[in-house]
């Protein structure tokens, strides 16, 4: 998740590697990489557009029902389930925001946070750009919205009830009753629609082709197409076009970005609600609305484990790899990884106790402790 505008990743590789990395390494490194980027990467990607594809119909349906003035509340329900599963595979992508996530802004693009309440309702009131908003769609949103305004944060909002308290709107986990305006419909159908698109050109930035169906969603959208070929560039490691000399830079940046998620996780999600001692550390809750921050917490360790373990079973992985070098120390980092899941989720009403809440401090050792065993010993073992 993207918190205000951060710098931006670019498309670089890590610099730890060597082209002078033994062949035998080099075979069992590419053992891994390969059904990483398959199985995880893509795999992942490919999932939260299908997620999409289903939340843009079902949001479609819902401005239809409300342009009739007809009950949509069943169509609401299934939407915000579908925010849902599309959220999880989002949240389980975070291990590697390395590559097309960072270099072309989808990130904060999609997952800026705080969302700009006030200038939000500002622009659901602003009767001419609605009407551009209601007439271009999507692509309306993608370029002319500023990060606050759209993303999975925005569409929460609109799909999730929520009160207003001291001018802040609190969730309340529930689906938004129906009656959502015109205007709201309208700006919750192009949200999605511009969310969706970004969820397929991730997909296409790394597998280097989508479906038909896929395809048409970004032509239609006029989304600008990437050639990245990322996840050809990772499999072809030292190949010519490859901006990885060798599989330890791929694998060494496989770790980088299972390293920078476990830290965002406990030094921002966790950290700041925790200390918040300031509004803006008071504000910066991961999903408010839906009041599902510690599910994002836990897919993001999730994230972690399926860089290291892999997605699919009997997958080889880089934890193979380790295992092969150091096995007391892939038991360490597998067990480091389980003992941080299970601290997130024994956390209750994260949203309203994160202040000074001992689980939630708990959580934070744990999730820092994961990241400090990938830092300090799985990188180093790597780049040796």
């Amino acid at each position: 998740m993207i918190w205000m505008l951060p710098a931006v990743i670019g498309l670089t590789a890590c610099n730890g590697g060597s082209s002078s990395v033994s062949s035998d390494k080099e075979e069992a490194l590419k053992k891994a990489v390969t059904p990483y980027v398959e199985n995880t990467v893509v795999a992942t990607y490919s999932k939260m557009a299908d997620a999409g594809i289903i939340l843009m119909e079902q949001t479609a349906a819902i401005l239809d029902k409300v342009s009739k003035d007809e009950d949509y509340s069943a169509l609401m329900v299934q939407a915000d389930e579908s925010w849902r599963l599309m959220r999880k595979h989002w949240e389980q992508s975070e291990a590697f925001l390395y590559g097309p996530a960072g270099a072309h802004n989808i990130d904060p693009h999609i997952d800026s946070w705080p969302l700009d309440f006030n200038a939000m309702n500002a622009l659901l009131h602003d009767a001419e750009r609605m009407a551009q908003i209601e007439e271009e769609g999507g692509s309306y949103v993608g370029d002319k919205l500023g990060y606050a305004l759209k993303g999975f944060h925005a569409a929460e909002y609109l799909l999730f009830e929520s009160v207003i308290e001291d001018g802040r709107a609190v969730g309340t986990g529930r689906p938004h009753a129906a009656n959502l305006t015109h205007a709201e419909a309208v700006y919750l159908n192009a949200i999605v629609e511009d969310l969706t698109q970004q969820a397929i050109l991730l997909e296409y930035c790394w597998a280097g082709e989508v479906s038909q169906a896929k395809m048409q969603i970004l032509e239609e959208g006029e989304v600008d197409v990437f050639e990245d070929q990322y996840g050809w560039q990772m499999i072809n490691a030292g190949e010519k076009g490859s901006i990885y000399k060798t599989y330890q830079e791929a694998a060494e940046e496989i770790i980088a970005g299972a390293i920078d998620i476990a830290g965002e996780v406990a030094d921002l999600k966790l950290g700041n609600p925790y200390i918040s001692s300031t509004a803006a550390e008071r504000d910066y809750i991961e999903s408010p609305y839906s009041c599902t921050s510690t599910l994002d917490f836990v897919d993001n360790i999730i994230s972690i484990q399926h860089a290291y373990c892999g997605a699919k079973e009997g997958d080889e992985s880089l934890s193979n790899y380790v295992k092969s070098q150091d096995e007391q120390l892939d038991t360490n980092v597998r067990k480091a990884i389980s003992e941080a899941i299970q601290a997130i989720q024994a956390i209750e009403n994260f949203e309203s106790t994160a202040k000074n809440n001992p689980k939630v401090k708990e959580a934070i050792d744990k999730v820092a402790a994961l990241e400090e065993i990938l830092d300090d010993e799985v990188l180093p073992l790597l780049s040796k």
